[in-house]
C-alpha cells in the first residue's frame, strides 16, 4: 500500500469546485442487508488463471494460497464449467468438450480437499451432470500431440475423440464424427448424486458439507446440442431438460438437505430468455421467456411434491463490447429498471413475442417477480452470477471501475454469490479492496448522478464504523463528491481513504495484502457532519469511518438480550416521539443470515420484552428491525446469545486493543489454539497444555490490522473485532 503524501491529490480543496459537487446521502436505518461473504468469488479449475489444481502432482504453491487469503477470496467456483457436463467422480475423468472431448484425469477429491486445508473457512461450488453420460476411459482420445503438437486451432471443437477424422480445413465439423461410446457411459441420477454420500457419508472422505453447500445443476443446458453435440446432436426440449433436473434435485435434497441447489446456469444474456432459439412453449400454448418457463416449472413441482427442488437463480453473462464507456455500465444489467442496455437481444422475447424496441434487462429483478408470482413472497430462492467476463481485458482501471460496481450492486441487493471466469489486472486490487476492508452489511447510499459516481456503503454490526466505496466511472473527468450522514455522527478524526487509479496496462499490481497499488488519503469531517472528496477519473476510493457512538435506530434507547429460565430475552425500549409501528425480532445462526421469529406491535414510550421460547442450543444472534409508520426500517445492534450449550471457550474483552484474554474448560490433553482473520488466513497459532481445569491465556492481538477474527481451540469458534 502507498502513501500519498501530497494530500490534494485525494482531497477537496475548498473551492468553487465543491459548489458542483455531486451529493451522496448514506443512511444506515434504510435497505440495511447482509452483506453475503461470497460474492468476494473466483473460478476454477479449468477457468482463465485457474484457481485451484485438480491434479495431485501439480499442487498449488503455497505463495498462491497466500495471494488468495490476502486478497480475501472467500468462494471457489471449481467445477470447471462445461467441462463439469461430462465429469465422473468414481474414475476422476472429464472430457472436455472444447478440445476434441478427449478424456483427461480431473481429481475433484484432491481440489476439494486441498482447499479446505489451506483456507478452511472457504465455501466452494461444484456440480451435477445433467447430461446422462460421463467418461470411463482416456483409450480413445485423438492424438493431438501427434497431429499438431497440441497446438489450438480453430478445429479444437470438432468431434475426434472415439476414432473421428479431422476437418483439416478447421471449423467445429469434423470430416467424420468420433463414436462416443467408446468413451462415455450412462451416468444416471444415483451415478451424479453419489458424489455427495463420497463426500460427506458413512466411511467417505469427511469434508464439512457446510462449506460445499453450493451445486451448480449442470452448465449452460441451453447450448448443449453446441458445447456437446457429441452426445446431444439435437437440443431437448426444455420440458425434457426440467424433468432430469427435477429427478436430480430430488436425489440431492434427499442425500444432503441443507444443499444450496443452483440453476439453470444459462449461458448468455439471449438464453436468459430462449431455449433452443425461441420462447418456451408450455401446456398451456402460451410462450414463456426460458427463465419464466424454468422458475414456474420448478414451482409447480414443488408444490406436487413438497420437495424443495431450487436455492438459488444461477446465471452467466458475457457482454461483448470491449468499449471502456459501455463495460462501466455492465452492473446496471442486474437490477436497474430504467437502463438500456446497448446490447439488448434475448429480452426482446420477455413477452413470449418479438419486440424490437426492448432493451431493459433488468435480469434479476425480473427472476425476483417471477419466483414472486409463481412461488409466493418469502421464497428464500437467492441470485447469484457464476461465471462472467467482459472483453475489455487491458484497462485494468475500468475493470476495477466494472468490478467494484458490479459488487456494490450485489452487496445493495442481497445477490448471494459472484465468480467471474475472466480474471484481468485491476481485478484482484478490487476484490481485495472490497473483501478486505468492507464491513458486513449494506446501507443505503444515494448519489444525486448514479450514472457516473454512486456510492456502496457497509457498517459494521455494532454500528460504529463504515466503510463507504466511491466509484468515478467518467473516463476523463474528476468528480467531486460532498457525502451526507443524516442518520451516523462522523467521529472528529480524519477518514483514510483507500484509493485505486492509474493501474498500468497489462501488469498485475497486487502482491499481498501489504504490497499492492492502494494508495491512502485522509480526509477531516466538515462541521455539518459531511465529508467532501474529489474523485479522479477511472478510479475507485473506499473511504474507512469511524462512528462517534455505537448507535441504535432512532428514538430507539436501548435493547439487551440473555439467557432466561424460558429462553432468550430480549428487552428494548423507545421514546415516547418514535411513531413506530412495529418492532420486528430477528434471530441468525451466523450473525449474516437473519429469520424473522415474532413481531411486537409498538407503543411509543414504553418498555418491551420478548421471549425466544424455543433457542437452538448454540450460539446465535439477535436483532430488532425497527419499522415506522411510513413504512421506513431500520436495524438494531447484533447481540450474540449462547443457549444451553455450555461453551469451552470464552473470550474478553470483544471488541479488544492490545490483547485478548481466552478462557478454556477442556478436558485433559495437548489444546492447538489457533487465530484466523476474515480471510482464513492463520495468523496467530499456540500449542497449549490443558490440565482438565480452566487454563488461562492471552493472545497478543497489538501488530494485527483492525478486524473481524476468529479463534479456534478444540471444536469451539469464537469471533473478535480488533479495534
Amino acid at each position: 500500500m502507498r502513501e500519498i503524501l501530497a494530500v490534494g491529490l485525494f482531497l477537496c480543496i475548498q473551492t468553487g469546485l465543491c459548489a458542483q459537487s455531486i451529493q451522496v446521502t448514506v443512511d444506515i436505518l434504510h435497505n440495511r442487508k447482509a452483506v453475503s461473504p461470497y460474492i468476494y468469488g473466483r473460478n476454477s479449475i479449468f477457468g482463465q488463471n485457474n484457481s485451484l489444481s485438480d491434479d495431485p502432482a501439480k499442487p498449488v504453491p503455497a505463495a498462491t494460497w497466500q495471494q488468495y487469503k490476502d486478497a480475501g477470496v472467500n468462494f471457489f467456483r471449481e467445477n470447471g464449467g462445461n467441462n463439469a457436463t461430462k465429469y465422473n467422480w468414481r474414475r476422476k475423468l472429464s472430457s472436455h468438450s472444447e478440445w476434441y472431448n478427449n478424456v483427461y484425469l480431473s481429481d475433484w477429491d484432491y481440489a476439494a480437499q486441498s482447499l479446505y486445508q489451506n483456507i478452511p473457512s472457504a465455501q466452494s461450488m461444484w456440480a451435477f451432470q445433467l447430461i446422462g453420460r460421463a467418461p470411463y476411459t482416456t483409450t480413445n482420445n485423438f492424438n493431438d500431440w501427434a497431429f499438431n503438437l497440441s497446438a489450438f486451432w480453430s478445429g479444437t471443437a470438432q468431434n475426434l475423440a472415439g476414432g473421428g477424422i479431422a476437418n483439416l480445413a478447421g471449423g467445429i465439423q469434423a470430416l467424420v464424427n468420433g463414436n462416443y461410446g467408446l468413451y462415455l457411459g450412462p451416468w444416471t441420477p444415483d451415478s451424479t448424486t453419489g458424489l455427495l454420500t463420497h463426500w460427506f457419508g458413512t466411511g467417505g472422505l469427511g469434508l464439512d458439507p457446510a462449506k460445499v453447500r453450493y451445486w451448480n445443476m449442470d452448465n449452460e443446458p441451453e447450448i448443449w446440442s453446441n458445447t456437446h453435440d457429441d452426445v446431444i446432436s439435437v437440443q431437448p426440449s426444455a420440458e425434457t431438460f426440467m424433468q432430469v433436473y427435477f429427478a436430480v434435485a430430488k436425489k440431492a435434497r434427499a442425500l444432503f438437505p441443507n444443499i444450496r441447489l443452483t440453476g439453470p446456469v444459462s449461458a448468455n444474456e439471449w438464453f436468459w430468455y430462449n431455449w433452443n432459439n425461441t420462447p418456451v412453449t408450455g401446456y398451456d400454448g402460451r410462450q414463456y421467456p426460458w427463465l419464466e418457463y424454468f422458475i414456474k416449472r420448478v414451482a409447480e413441482e414443488q408444490l406436487r411434491t413438497g420437495i424443495r427442488l431450487l436455492d438459488v437463480i444461477d446465471l452467466h453473462f458475457y457482454p461483448s463490447s470491449a468499449a471502456a464507456s459501455d463495460v462501466v455500465q455492465y452492473h446496471r444489467v442486474f437490477f436497474d429498471s430504467t437502463y438500456h442496455f446497448p446490447e439488448a437481444n434475448g429480452v426482446r422475447a420477455v413477452s413470449g413475442t418479438w419486440d424490437n424496441s426492448m432493451q431493459i434487462e433488468n435480469i434479476f429483478g425480473r427472476c425476483r417477480a417471477w419466483l414472486d408470482q409463481y412461488m409466493g413472497p418469502d421464497n428464500g430462492v437467492g441470485l447469484g452470477i457464476s461465471e462472467t467476463g467482459t472483453q475489455l481485458h487491458n484497462d485494468p482501471n475500468a475493470l476495477a471501475v466494472w468490478y467494484a460496481s458490479t459488487m456494490g450492486e450485489f452487496m445493495n441487493n442481497g445477490v448471494e454469490y459472484f465468480s467471474p471466469w475472466f480474471w484481468d489486472p485491476g481485478m484482484w486490487e478490487t476484490l481485495h479492496l472490497f473483501s478486505r476492508y468492507n464491513k458486513n452489511n449494506s446501507v443505503e447510499a444515494i448519489s444525486s448522478d448514479e450514472q457516473n459516481v454512486s456510492a456502496y456503503a457497509t457498517i459494521d454490526n455494532a454500528n460504529d464504523s463504515m466503510t463507504v466505496a466511491l466509484v468515478n466511472r467518467s473516463l476523463t473527468e474528476s468528480r467531486t463528491v460532498t457525502l451526507n450522514f443524516p442518520n451516523f455522527p462522523l467521529a472528529n478524526q480524519a477518514v483514510t481513504g483507500l484509493i485505486l487509479s492509474n493501474l498500468p496496462p497489462g501488469t498485475e499490481t497486487f502482491v499481498s495484502h501489504t504490497n499492492n497499488a492502494l494508495r491512502t488519503g485522509s480526509v477531516m469531517p466538515q462541521a455539518n457532519n459531511t465529508l467532501q472528496v474529489t474523485l479522479v477519473p477511472l478510479s475507485v476510493t473506499s473511504l474507512l469511518i469511524a462512528g462517534s457512538t455505537a448507535l441504535l435506530p432512532a428514538n430507539l434507547l436501548a435493547f439487551t438480550a440473555q439467557k432466561s429460565a424460558q429462553g432468550v430475552l430480549l428487552n428494548f425500549a423507545d421514546t415516547s416521539e418514535a411513531r413506530l409501528s412495529s418492532f420486528e425480532i430477528e434471530r441468525s445462526p451466523d450473525g449474516a443470515a437473519f429469520t424473522r421469529i415474532g413481531t411486537v406491535p409498538a407503543a411509543n414510550g414504553r418498555n418491551y420484552a420478548f421471549v425466544d421460547g424455543q433457542p437452538p442450543p448454540s450460539l446465535d444472534y439477535y436483532r430488532l428491525k425497527v419499522i415506522d409508520n411510513d413504512g421506513n426500517y431500520g436495524y438494531s445492534k447484533i447481540l450474540p446469545v449462547r443457549y444451553n450449550t455450555p461453551s469451552t471457550l470464552t473470550l474478553f474483552p470483544n471488541p479488544a486493543n492490545n490483547v485478548v484474554n481466552i478462557q478454556l474448560h477442556l478436558p485433559p490433553g495437548p489444546v492447538l489454539l489457533q487465530v484466523f482473520d476474515a480471510a482464513g488466513q492463520r495468523v496467530r497459532t499456540t500449542l497449549l497444555q490443558s490440565l482438565g481445569n480452566t487454563l488461562s491465556t492471552t493472545v497478543d492481538i497489538s501488530s494485527l490490522a483492525k478486524g473481524l477474527y476468529y479463534i479456534h481451540a478444540g471444536d469451539e469458534v469464537l469471533s473478535f473485532v480488533k479495534d
